[in-house]
């Protein structure tokens, strides 16, 4: 029995998104999107998928439902998701997840916060579409591996 837990993180689908993305993201215990959806239909298939799927309201977003911002604690550590990165991490909050960009990143804060961004499923700004996993061990160490699509 594998314990690691496995979140496949994207964003900026904005209607549309490559056919394989959802076999891609099989297998996932959870399912984060970091905005940007446009058309809640557009998530149909991920949801197909059975695994929890979180979602945060983007700037061209509009379903009342989805929260502009969340803050999620997963085995112990905590997380904020937001569309637009804030200017500062949320207090409490060890990892800030965005989107918007449509660039990934993976940095950290003099605070040692570390900033995260899958980058873009449609409209990449850097050379190539992406998603990433994030993964949490039982003990709570955590590892971020952006994927090229």
């Amino acid at each position: 029995m594998n314990d690691l837990l496995r979140i496949a993180v994207f964003s900026d689908t904005h209607d549309r998104y490559p056919r394989d993305l959802p076999a891609r993201l099989q297998g996932a215990d959870e399912l984060w999107h970091l905005g940007d959806v446009c058309e809640p239909a557009t998530l149909v298939e991920f949801e197909q998928l059975g695994a929890p799927l979180t979602v945060v309201r983007g700037n061209n977003d509009w379903h009342p439902a989805w929260p502009l911002a969340l803050g999620l604690e997963r085995r112990g550590r905590r997380f904020h998701l937001e569309h637009i990165a804030p200017r500062r991490a949320p207090k409490g909050a060890e990892f800030v997840l965005f989107g918007h960009t449509h660039v990934p990143e993976d940095a950290q804060d003099t605070a040692g916060v570390r900033w995260l961004n899958p980058g873009c499923i449609t409209r990449p700004r850097a050379v190539v579409r992406s998603f990433a996993w994030l993964e949490i061990t039982p003990e709570g160490g955590v590892s971020w591996q952006p994927v090229a699509l």
